[in-house]
């Protein structure tokens, strides 16, 4: 017997992960807990060591794609690194990519197949039949930061925009903000593609942007390079559909039991980090590259104060962006916002009990 040496425990789930071949248990786990004497316990773990392979070979192996470093994506890192994607029987490789218009494009070509962005829109209306089936962002959490000698909205006038690219969240987000102010694009403001938040930020502190969006994930450094902070869009009040789980209607297809062990780590994540502050500003810092305080204590308490437990998609919220898009893309007057969910998985869940028992298993604190 081969005794492995690279295993880790989490104690707040009951995970018993053998990083090497990416081999994932579970023990201590509350559906077993009436019967995990400490002979069972090793029992579960001899057979894990001696079954290496044959484990990994039940694990599923998928890439999720994430857009930003914005506590809007953490469902996906915390669900990969405490196991809940394991749990499920998925061994998920997370993949970040450049903006929600270059994670909507590698959705679009199947690869990732699921990825955590609410841009399905427009991508559905020109062909690519893509859906959420899931959401956590009803309002933009996007703040208008400025260079300084800016001081107020109306000062943009005649200004460049910095935005993470075209189709993205931040584009999107720029439009109810100019539409607010009366300014038209490419007449009253430039647009300018300046990629993500630590770009943007770059091209703030260069001079080739005048002012652009930072998320409260990211505000903390924008504010102590002492950038004018002027507006929150969320102010406004108006109901979006933004970041969520996509996927493809034809993947669905092919592998439904993929996508809704998928969505279960998802949904369980959320679970997790309302009870769990410590470990999820861990995670956080991980992906997020950042050990600064306040942004993590800024995107803990974003979290808590935007994500919802129950992530249902939008339907007013993705009208309003059939609406915003209707002049660009004509097909979009004739369009329904069911065309662009599947609320299937989530009332699947809420039927199999599945959002009492994670309330159960996760109290907040």
């Amino acid at each position: 017997m081969i005794w492995r040496r690279d295993i880790r425990v989490s104690k707040k789930i009951g995970v018993l992960e053998c990083c090497g071949d990416r081999v994932l248990g579970l023990f201590g786990n509350s559906s077993i807990r009436h019967s995990s004497s400490p002979f069972l316990l090793l029992v579960c773990v001899v057979s894990l060591l001696i079954g290496g392979t044959a484990n990994a070979q039940q694990l599923k192996r998928i890439k999720i794609g994430y857009p930003s470093l914005s506590f809007r994506q953490s469902n996906v890192w915390v669900a990969r690194e405490m196991g809940l994607f394991a749990k499920y029987g998925l061994e998920v490789e997370p993949i970040l990519f450049r903006g929600g218009q270059v994670a909507t494009q590698a959705l679009v070509s199947g690869d990732p197949p699921i990825v955590n962005i609410g841009t399905v829109v427009q991508a559905s209306l020109q062909g690519y039949n893509l859906v959420l089936i899931a959401a956590v962002e009803t309002k933009y959490d996007q703040i208008v930061f400025a260079r300084k000698g800016i001081n107020k909205l109306e000062e943009l006038k005649g200004k460049k925009f910095g935005i993470s690219g075209y189709g993205s969240a931040t584009h999107n987000a720029a439009n109810i903000l100019f539409q607010h102010l009366n300014l038209e694009v490419n007449k009253d403001i430039a647009l300018v593609p300046t990629g993500p938040d630590a770009e943007r930020l770059g091209a703030m502190l260069a001079g080739r942007i005048d002012a652009t969006f930072f998320t409260s994930s990211a505000a903390a450094p924008a504010r102590k390079n002492g950038f004018n902070e002027l507006f929150s869009v969320a102010d406004l009040g108006v109901e979006v559909q933004g970041n969520g789980f996509a996927t493809s209607r034809s993947y669905i297809a092919s592998n439904r039991d993929t996508v809704k062990n998928a969505l279960k780590g998802f949904v369980e994540a959320i679970y997790f980090v309302f009870a769990n502050k410590k470990e999820a500003q861990k995670v956080f810092a991980k992906y997020m590259r950042t050990n600064d305080p306040e942004m993590l204590e800024d995107s803990y308490n974003g979290y808590i104060k935007w994500i919802p437990k129950k992530p249902y998609p939008t339907l007013k919220g993705i009208q309003y962006m059939l609406d915003l898009v209707a002049p660009q893309l004509p097909q979009a007057k004739n369009a329904k916002p069911e065309q662009f969910v599947d609320l299937s998985f989530l009332q699947e869940l809420e039927k199999e009990g599945f959002f009492n028992e994670m309330a159960k298993r996760y109290p907040s604190k």
